[in-house]
């Protein structure tokens, strides 16, 4: 106990018996840290330290399994490993020959299209793929963005050859984008994708693809072109003389077929099989019933005679010039970042499941290059689809020889079996295409998301309502600018606290909300939790100041002065500091001295403190008595200083 005097207020303060002095940081040169500050940005997983120390030859070894993974897991492969893929290979691929037709459709593009796409590419990522369970090939969300995007400004019916070369091209630059993040290290861009966004974004493109299949569902041959929720279902009920009774009741009967089996693949995984062979054996028995009455002639439009044959070349109808390039950029770009966002979800999601690590740089390379060669071999965007990736792990695969069974087995389709889908009807495809899609719609992760974070659901409802009522692209738009600005707003108004003594301890904390937490007489004791920097400074001023303002006025309440003598600022969250902050602090030191108050600095992180030693106009701010190590040494240190008088009459 501490006695300040006959008519004064009995203090007890504590002692700490060892005050720790704050360390300068380690002295480095100015290359040092630049090279330090790009390894962390563009080489967190540093992949070069599996090069150390090794020889010569083992580095060379080492470098091509690095760039070709299948060299890499090759040596070790085995017959029963070779068992286990073919059966997961040939349950995929019943998957994926019924798929690719359908999301060709969806994509205003030939159905062969889709099978090509199909072939070609799960050939080139399980060369250079890192995932064991990714099943690569079309899908439905990057189908619709494809397709959509180039219709604006080209018909698929007036001019499908310039439609079709649009096509490749916007594969190119999507692979040519995809290869350019995962070279450079650029990957953080995809993250601007947040959970909220990808999920609003996913339900709302499920519903629009499933309006869109309205067409084929009941038989309606003049569609709007345009994809809204508002156009579509006008267009829909504008034309109801063509609805057809035979197309609804075979595409209802189907749909519910297919969503029947999905469930049972949801309820009962090691049934796997039966949702992943209800769309071939739908394909295999509607085409048998339109064979067999002819329904073609009574109002089911069917696809029609398919080329035979491989992937022809196609490098000759990339479009690099002319007035459709911008268009082609756009449509790449967009398509090459919602389709590598999925694939690498996809195939860090199955990673975990069979814990082991999928490099996120290697897919981007992987996928990139892969839509690259496809653009190049009659192939539009591919990537990793979850619903096809499912029925690979379920199906037992173990590496990515699966996805060579599977392009073997389309390849054998599109040499011998092509005829087989002359009379495939379009309903069917419709039907596919429904049942695929309606799992995009997480209700659960939405519902998680609105129970969480109420601002990251404002995000999932514009992104939804934006694909839905907008467009595809505008929705994408404006989710991502709210997800931005949410990011900017954390920035720019950091959070700052008040912290409080929680009572027989040194420790200090928010005081709203730890309510046994009490403030310590003449001790401002402020937390900063965000860097300090050029778009926040004046924010951090104004709002020190009304701390400043609201302590005195709430001592001027039961005293006639106030009596603070020190404002105690927790750096320990302040990662980073420019010179707009280094002038902050400066002019809140200024502040506060013409107020009789100093201003003390607790934990400052290496580089701030550098920073702050090495301004000129900060030099004071950082000297020993005024710079501690926590808190509760601050405090202990300084309460000696001060003398606590109060009327007698309080006492």
């Amino acid at each position: 106990m501490e006695d300040n005097g006959s008519n004064g207020l009995r203090v007890e303060i504590g002692r700490v018996e060892v005050i720790h002095r704050v360390e300068e940081p380690p002295q480095r040169s100015t290359w040092q840290k630049l090279k330090g500050r790009l390894k962390e940005t563009f080489f967190p997983d540093d992949p070069l330290r599996q090069f150390k120390g090794q020889p010569l030859k083992h580095k060379f070894i080492l470098g091509a399994q690095f760039f070709f993974p299948i060299l890499q897991w090759g040596p070790q492969y085995s017959f029963r490993l070779f068992k286990s893929d073919v059966i997961s290979g040939l349950t995929i691929a019943s998957l994926a020959i019924p798929q690719g037709i359908s999301y060709a459709k969806l994509a205003n593009l030939p159905p062969i299209v889709g099978l090509y796409s199909s072939f070609v590419p799960p050939l080139v990522y399980a060369v250079l793929g890192s995932s064991r369970d990714l099943a690569v090939g079309p899908v439905s969300i990057a189908s619709l963005i494809l397709g959509s995007m180039l219709r604006q400004e080209v018909s698929p019916s007036g001019d499908p050859n310039l439609f079709l070369q649009l096509a490749f091209s916007s594969t190119f630059f999507a692979g040519l984008f995809q290869a350019s993040l995962g070279i450079f290290r650029l990957g953080f861009i995809i993250d601007f994708l947040s959970r909220a966004t990808l999920v609003g974004f996913m339900a709302g493109a499920a519903i629009i693809v499933s309006l869109q299949q309205l067409k084929s569902l009941l038989g309606i041959t003049h569609f709007t072109q345009q994809m809204g929720l508002v156009p579509v279902l006008t267009s829909v009920f504008h034309q109801t003389n063509e609805w057809s009774w035979q197309t609804i009741l075979m595409g209802v009967c189907f749909l519910l077929f297919l969503l029947f089996t999905r469930h049972i693949g949801i309820r009962r995984p090691k049934l796997f099989w039966i949702s992943a062979g209800a769309p071939l054996l739908s394909v295999i028995i509607s085409t048998l019933l339109v064979f067999a009455f002819k329904a073609e002639k009574h109002g089911i439009s069917v696809i029609g005679k398919l080329q035979e044959g491989l992937n022809p070349p196609s490098w000759n109808m990339l479009r690099f010039h002319g007035t459709h390039l911008g268009l082609v950029i756009k449509t790449g770009i967009v398509t090459g970042i919602i389709s590598l966002t999925e694939g690498i979800a996809v195939g860090r999601t199955f990673a975990a499941l069979k814990n082991y690590q999928v490099d996120g740089n290697k897919e981007m390379m992987a996928i990139g290059i892969m839509n690259v060669v496809g653009s190049s071999t009659s192939c539009y965007v591919t990537t990793g689809a979850f619903s096809r990736s499912a029925v690979n792990h379920n199906a037992g695969c173990k590496t990515a020889v699966s996805n060579i069974v599977m392009a073997v087995t389309v390849m054998v389709t599109l040499l011998f079996l092509m005829p087989l889908f002359q009379y495939t009807p379009n309903v069917i495809l419709g039907a596919i295409i429904v049942t695929a899609v309606v799992g995009l719609i997480d209700i659960p992760a939405a519902y998680s998301i609105w129970k969480v974070d109420k601002f990251d659901f404002i995000v999932l409802l514009c992104a939804f309502f934006g694909v839905t009522f907008i467009s595809v692209q505008n929705g994408l738009a404006i989710a991502v600018g709210i997800s931005i600005f949410k990011v900017l707003l954390q920035i720019t108004r950091p959070k700052t606290m008040m912290l409080g003594n929680i009572p027989g301890t040194g420790i200090y904390r928010d005081l709203d909300h730890y309510k046994e937490a009490i403030t310590t007489p003449g001790f401002l004791i402020l937390s900063i939790e965000a860097p300090v920097n050029f778009v926040n400074t004046t924010y951090l001023k104004e709002r020190i100041s009304r701390w400043i303002e609201e302590y005195e006025a709430e001592e001027e309440q039961t005293k006639k002065q106030s009596d603070l003598r020190f404002v105690v600022l927790d750096m320990s969250a302040i990662s980073a500091i420019d010179t707009s902050g280094i002038s902050f602090f400066k002019d809140l030191r200024m502040t506060l001295e013409k107020k009789g108050v100093e201003l003390v600095l607790v934990n400052p992180l290496g580089e701030v403190l550098e920073k702050l030693q090495r301004a000129e106009e900060t030099k004071d701010i950082v000297k020993s008595d005024s710079l501690f190590l926590t808190v509760g040494e601050a405090v202990s240190a300084l309460s000696s200083t001060i003398k606590f008088q109060v009327p007698a009459d309080h006492v």
